[in-house]
């Protein structure tokens, strides 16, 4: 059976929820539910996931960050650099590189854009998806052929409340219930 790889840019994902999403820093009860990421795509593509979390510890390690992720199955890839290297768009993308000469289908989350040559070598050779806010995510990746997308909070339901996020909503899910309260 094959694994899916979830690829997560933990920055990304934080730094538009606290800037985009709720234009504040995010307290610990409005940050994703991460164990329900790895849960959701199992189920989504029936097979079993392993999760790469990526953080930048060039200042500080996080520790109880740290064992959070590893009680929930992540695998966290602490990275160093210089202040101006992008540590973990550079382990992102020599990742998804090692990942072209391996098996397994692969589901990045992030919205960033520098990851869009190294997504678009893995499309058509397996299952590829990218995980976010929708309406933060790079348009650049709307041009690759099978890319699958998944919202993070509508798809993978990984947060405990609703978000204030403003979304354009297709007619055939429109509730009009979820306004009149």
């Amino acid at each position: 059976m094959d694994t899916t790889w979830v690829l997560v840019d933990g920055e990304n994902i934080d730094a538009t929820l606290g800037g985009s999403i709720l234009g504040r820093r995010p307290q610990p009860d409005e940050r994703p539910r991460w164990d329900r990421i790895l849960t959701f795509l199992q189920d989504r593509w029936n097979q079993p996931t392993r999760g790469l979390f990526f953080l930048n510890a060039s200042t500080n390690l996080p520790m109880s960050f740290v064992q959070a992720l590893l009680a929930l199955g992540y695998q966290p890839i602490p990275l160093s650099g210089e202040t101006d290297e992008k540590v973990v768009d550079i382990a992102i993308q020599r990742t998804l590189t090692a990942l072209a000469e391996r098996d397994g289908d692969v589901v990045l989350v992030s919205h960033d854009r520098d990851f869009v040559t190294e997504v678009a070598a893995l499309t058509g050779t397996r299952r590829v998806g990218i995980l976010g806010f929708e309406e933060f995510r790079s348009s650049e990746y709307s041009h690759l052929p099978g890319l699958e997308f998944f919202d993070l909070e509508y798809d993978a339901g990984a947060f405990d409340a609703a978000l204030p996020r403003v979304r354009v909503i297709p007619i055939d899910e429109f509730d009009p219930a979820q306004f009149l309260r």
